[in-house]
């Protein structure tokens, strides 16, 4: 992190929570300042050690470690929280669609994929919950979408280990815009087909629904070798943004050490949120600042009072969502436009 980004992040967190800013006591000593609070959340965070290991490096007791670290999340959270784990937009989207296209995925916005956080402090009686054969140790899963440039862009966070990717997703809000009808527009055609629904790169045990594209298992021929080894190779974007993720705050590389699991799910979201700023701060300086949103539009979430879709909109939202037909048929399209995209022989 960039120390511009620190001190923005610093001056925020102090602006918005009085207990970061630097008091005096009865005594007229001056109290913590908001660097030592924060800095020390930061090495807690970053490397991963014990809240009672940054006392010789900023002068700050275990106790006061851990409330700044609690605060520190919350405000991160309802600071950047809106802006850095927004859904896509309309401009969005679109840029979403012309990166997937460039790379022979017009369609594309994004890959999707889970990964497990240990949980050290699982109580007892939890444990047989959060565990499962290949995870032998509790954990809490994270499910996660991400584009090229590793923003993260969709994060559901808190189930137990024990579940697979498939019960993750039948719990995720990933499709709740989709299915609801208010999903920004993915118009794209691929060899004369018409198509209104973005997709996302995904592993093999991901459902065969018409918003997934998975690889072929045992691919015959060129043509199925070539899409096999394209989507293979596109969908390490997520599996790059948990490797970076990880990289950069060692707290979710390691066990966890809290008791509470929604303040382990603050910490998460709040790793991704800062994560996702720094993938901002280290963009193309030729970009502008706020390109990712339009201008006049507000990158506030905005709540709708109007009366939700009728019952069998949703229904039929829903069933196209898991229509296996357009599956095959966006797999099969796929195949023969990255076999022309890639300058193979489209008489085979």
């Amino acid at each position: 992190m960039r120390r511009p980004l620190f001190l923005r992040i610093v001056n925020a967190v102090e602006e918005y929570d009085s207990y970061f800013t630097q008091k005096r006591d009865r005594a007229g000593s001056l109290g913590l300042s908001p660097l030592q609070k924060v800095t020390a959340v930061m090495r807690m965070i970053a490397y991963g050690v014990a809240a009672d290991a940054v006392d010789d490096y900023v002068r700050i007791g275990e106790t006061t470690s851990i409330e700044s670290m609690k605060r520190f999340v919350q405000a991160v959270i309802d600071i950047f929280g809106e802006n850095y784990l927004r859904r896509p937009n309309n401009a969005d989207i679109s840029r979403l669609l012309t990166e997937g296209e460039s790379r022979g995925f017009p369609g594309m916005l994004g890959s999707i994929d889970c990964m497990h956080w240990k949980w050290k402090n699982c109580p007892v009686a939890w444990k047989g919950m959060y565990a499962r054969g290949d995870h032998r140790e509790p954990s809490l899963i994270l499910e996660a979408v991400a584009s090229k440039d590793l923003w993260i862009w969709h994060a559901f966070f808190g189930l137990p280990g024990s579940h697979n990717d498939i019960n993750v997703l039948e719990h995720s809000p990933l499709f709740s815009d989709l299915r609801e009808g208010r999903a920004p527009p993915a118009n794209y055609s691929i060899n004369g087909h018409d198509y209104t629904m973005g997709y996302y790169l995904a592993d093999g045990i991901y459902p065969s629904w018409a918003t997934f594209v998975k690889t072929i298992p045992c691919p015959q021929g060129p043509k199925a070798k070539n899409f096999a080894a394209a989507q293979e190779s596109a969908r390490k974007d997520v599996e790059r943004a948990f490797g970076v993720l990880q990289a950069r705050f060692a707290i979710i590389r390691g066990p966890a050490r809290f008791w509470d699991r929604e303040m382990l799910q603050r910490i998460m979201k709040a790793c991704i949120i800062m994560h996702n700023m720094i993938i901002e701060d280290e963009r193309d300086d030729r970009l502008p600042r706020d390109y990712d949103v339009r201008n006049g539009e507000s990158i506030d979430l905005v709540i709708s009072h109007e009366r939700t879709i009728e019952f069998q909109a949703f229904i039929q939202n829903h069933i196209r969502i898991r229509d296996k037909g357009t599956h095959n048929m966006l797999q099969a399209d796929l195949v023969e436009h990255l076999w022309g995209w890639r300058g193979g022989d489209t008489s085979n």
